[in-house]
């Protein structure tokens, strides 16, 4: 799809109620479902981290989505596909704030340039106890992406029109930081299996965009 065209219909989001834990369970584990039904959030004390779903334009005009590939480390969240964005530092104003901050450091990105369309369903995510607000934004005279070399492993420019493709929804054995060879629900982008809390928040943000597009 053309940018600008995108851009437009986009602006329609706004208004929009978040489809939240519907649009998320179409795209979780059934073990996470059962886990977040025995479990209250507000009583574990998750740690807070603000992520940037943005799109833009490429050099022909057509709109993609940024993903990034992360480093391998010592983590549960090492070598997977992912949004720009991190955990909250005491000098961040708010999770907008968070999520700008980190976008600008991981990929090169100036929060001036950023217009954030739309504040995200929160996703916590049991096993790295983070509660993770996303936000939807659109960056529309991209200048070139730099990526933070020591957490980004690669870029991941995916085209709206294969993130829109139903064809690109999987199922997938996978094994997590908890389980062990269980059924997983995941998009396809990119040759990359994109799964987890990054796939729930593509879920709900692919929900909403089938309403304006």
């Amino acid at each position: 799809m053309d940018f600008n065209e995108f851009c437009q219909l986009a602006l329609k989001l706004k208004n929009l109620p978040l489809p939240g834990e519907v649009s998320h369970n179409k795209m979780s584990p059934e073990l996470r479902i059962q886990w977040l039904k025995e479990n209250k959030v507000q009583d574990i004390n998750p740690k807070r981290a603000g992520v940037m779903a943005l799109f833009y334009p490429d050099i022909e005009q057509k709109t993609r989505l940024l993903l990034i590939l992360r480093k391998v480390y010592q983590g549960v969240h090492s070598n997977q596909i992912g949004f720009p964005g991190g955990k909250v530092e005491e000098f961040d104003k708010d999770l907008m704030d968070t999520a700008l901050r980190e976008t600008h450091e991981e990929v090169g990105v100036p929060p001036t340039k950023v217009e954030v369309i739309k504040e995200l369903s929160e996703l916590y995510i049991p096993p790295s106890n983070f509660l993770v607000r996303p936000y939807l934004g659109i960056y529309p005279n991209p200048q070139p992406f730099v990526k933070e070399e020591s957490e980004v492993e690669s870029l991941v420019e995916v085209y709206l029109r294969d993130f829109l493709d139903d064809s690109n929804h999987i199922q997938e054995i996978l094994s997590t930081s908890y389980a062990k060879n269980i059924n997983v629900p995941a998009f396809k982008l990119n040759g990359y299996t994109v799964w987890g809390a990054t796939a729930m928040m593509l879920s709900e943000i692919k929900e909403l965009l089938r309403q304006v597009l």
